[in-house]
């Protein structure tokens, strides 16, 4: 199996679905002369050409508009944000448009678009372009929201993103462009609301997406050492929320703490614990925690960032208090 860069693998996802429907095209902010700000659609224009590979204007309200407009009859856009930072002057066209239109049609209007971009914090790039929206989208009826934590996971997502009827809001981890993994050639489809069990454990559940995985990785890794056997369930799609994979680590391992790269009033955790306390209260021997990023906005002095983001020992932490072990 290949080894490529979470990149690549996005790269080979749009190429493989543009080749096989006619109606994927890609849209965005230097997606074609430049092969995107992030280089994820490098070389699609020299395949595909101009009237598929579409560079727009710095003008996210209107380039999401268009791919509203194209998805309602018929066609199947992929809008490159920037960031989604950015798609902030974009969200009247996904969630007022996008999400809604095939209710308001009465089903007779679908809309099969996908916008994808970085999101979260990446280094030093201050309190207006570090921001986790996740739990923004997630709230809207009539959206999908994906966040691939690995190569493998970011290719055979977004392949079913692509392909998925409704409009899907997939969030790239800004920070995960350049990590390597294994990701399978050719036809490779992950549906979208299954939750991945990236470690297997006994002894507590950490439940994480996106960039919160390889820290928690990180933390379950350091707690084997001090006995503790931690699982590792990965959501990958935020809504649907895959509530059976949840409910089952529950289940087994009797503790959980939830992490996420967002702030916690609101946030993806909280509509996990709740999950977990409605559903699972009995087989709970402890509370839940949950690990977030400080309620502050990021700030972009170098170490106090650090101090504000959800990490491993954070999450160790966290796992040694529901395990009593602090």
């Amino acid at each position: 199996m290949a080894v490529i860069t979470y990149r690549d693998a996005l790269n080979q996802a749009l190429r493989e679905e543009m080749q096989r429907d006619g109606d994927v095209f890609l849209m965005g902010e230097e997606v074609a002369e430049y092969n995107g700000a992030y280089k994820v659609s490098k070389g699609l224009l020299e395949e595909f050409g101009p009237m598929r590979v579409v560079d727009t204007p710095i003008a996210e309200l209107g380039f999401a508009g268009i791919g509203v407009g194209a998805a309602m009859v018929g066609l199947k856009p992929v809008i490159e944000m920037m960031t989604w930072n950015f798609a902030l002057l974009a969200i009247d066209q996904i969630v007022n448009a996008a999400a809604k239109v095939r209710y308001m049609s009465g089903g007779q209007i679908g809309c099969p678009i996908v916008v994808r971009g970085p999101g979260g914090a990446a280094l030093q790039l201050g309190a207006q372009h570090s921001q986790a929206f996740e739990s923004w989208y997630a709230h809207i009826p009539g959206l999908k929201v994906v966040m691939p934590a690995t190569p493998a996971d970011a290719k055979g997502l977004l392949k079913s993103a692509i392909r998925d009827p409704n409009p899907v809001v997939f969030i790239e981890g800004e920070m995960l462009y350049n990590l390597k993994g294994e990701v399978p050639e050719g036809e490779y489809l992950i549906p979208l609301g299954k939750a991945d069990i990236k470690r297997a454990g006994n002894d507590v559940t950490i439940i994480c997406h996106s960039k919160t995985v390889a820290p928690a990785l990180n933390a379950a890794k350091s707690l084997a050492d001090e006995g503790i056997d931690a699982e590792v369930i990965d959501l990958r799609t935020i809504r649907p929320l895959d509530e059976a994979a949840i409910l089952a680590s529950v289940a087994k391992t009797h503790r959980c703490v939830v992490a996420e790269e967002g702030w916690a009033f609101a946030g993806v955790g909280a509509q996990v614990v709740d999950l977990i306390q409605r559903e699972a209260f009995n087989d709970l021997d402890a509370p839940v925690l949950r690990v977030t990023q400080a309620d502050v906005p990021m700030p972009y002095n170098k170490h106090l960032e650090k101090a504000a983001k959800a990490d491993a020992g954070k999450i160790s932490a966290a796992v040694r208090r529901v395990c009593y072990k602090d």
